[in-house]
């Protein structure tokens, strides 16, 4: 069985090894890098599964290392591990488009459930899952997360394809804030309130091509994808 891989970037020596060492126990398949400027040669040289950065490195820190690699590949899933725990560092990591965002210290047996989570999201509906998706105009692809219009194709990552399938499940019907967090999220808190509107914000701009569409807010309920 092929193992998942990881690109760990952490400056911190002893944390890195003792850090990559567990995920290797734990039948990963680990790079580890030391600043931002090599995970980024790193990550464009590999296929990953999944990538964890440190925020604070040198050369080039871990918001604008998440950033360019969110340039590459949208949909590709990424964890910060950060001494950096303030609300406003929490809500720029998600805005940098990161899957989950752990305050050092964590526990390491939630790390790795995490980790399964994003990795693991799709599995168990994979083959119950429509090939394609008609909206409006746009045709949503979720088995490879794509969202296709004429010849534009945008890659979805994997929060923004879970959120608009629910979305689209519910087309011109209400979806409860909560029943979105605790599916796609796992948690229904203010930072993952703030996260998710991220990705409806992100939702929004792709759905633009077509006037037809709109993501409506219900004010302290949720959300309705709605097609005149």
């Amino acid at each position: 069985m092929t193992k998942q891989r990881i690109l760990l970037v952490e400056d911190d020596t002893n944390f890195g090894n003792l850090l990559r060492d567990t995920l290797m126990f734990n039948d990963f398949e680990v790079d580890l890098e030391r600043d931002g400027v090599q995970g980024l040669r790193a990550y464009k040289q590999g296929e990953y599964d999944l990538c964890i950065f440190d925020i604070m490195m040198p050369k080039k820190d871990g918001l604008t290392l998440a950033t360019e690699v969110k340039a590459i590949d949208n949909g590709q899933p990424l964890i910060f591990l950060t001494a950096k725990g303030q609300k406003e560092d929490i809500i720029a990591g998600y805005s940098a488009g990161a899957d989950d965002y752990l305050v050092k210290p964590f526990d390491t047996d939630v790390l790795l459930y995490k980790i399964q989570a994003i990795i693991g999201r799709n599995l168990a509906d994979v083959e119950e899952e429509p090939d394609e998706i008609q909206i409006g105009k746009l045709t949503f692809k979720p088995k490879i997360r794509q969202l296709i219009v004429g010849d534009s194709i945008t890659k979805l990552s994997p929060k923004e394809c879970d959120l608009l399938k629910l979305l689209a499940a519910h087309k011109n019907q209400l979806l409860p804030r909560s029943k979105a967090l605790l599916k796609i999220w796992k948690e229904d808190n203010y930072f993952t309130g703030r996260s998710m509107d991220v990705y409806v914000a992100k939702l929004r701009k792709y759905l633009k091509v077509d006037e037809s569409l709109r993501i409506e807010n219900v004010h302290g309920e949720g959300f309705r994808l709605v097609q005149d």
